[in-house]
């Protein structure tokens, strides 16, 4: 079955970095598009970025740009989310999810069919 299994998350002051790791199995990596959500609580899950299957193209959401960065390996089948100048607005359980097939670009929920457990990221100030 597939599984998504997010890493890296942790309790860092603001100001510092930290760097998510998703690993995936059961699905062919290399064809899906992926992306990162964050979800804080009592609030919506976000979009946070995607990127293609080949890495070639990558969207941000406003509130991370110039901030954090996602990568992917196909041959390790691991997508990574850098995390840099981290505030405490940026707490939340982050998760991984492989797009369903719909536009690489989407930043709806439902557009995404599998999903890891999530990672939580807490940033003190």
């Amino acid at each position: 079955q597939v599984q998504l299994v997010e890493s890296g998350g942790g309790l860092v002051q603001a100001g510092g970095s930290l760097r998510l790791s998703c690993a995936a199995s059961g699905l062919a990596f290399s064809s899906y598009a992926m992306g990162w959500f964050r979800q804080a609580p009592g609030k919506e899950r976000e979009f946070v970025g995607t990127i293609t299957w080949t890495g070639g193209n990558i969207k941000y959401a406003d509130s991370v740009k110039g901030r954090f960065t996602i990568s992917r390996d196909n041959a390790k089948n691991t997508m990574y989310l850098q995390m840099n100048s981290l505030k405490p607005d940026d707490t939340a359980v982050y998760y991984c999810a492989a797009n369903g097939g719909g536009s690489w670009s989407s930043e709806r929920v439902y557009d995404y069919a599998y999903w890891g457990q999530g990672t939580q990221v807490t940033v003190s100030s």
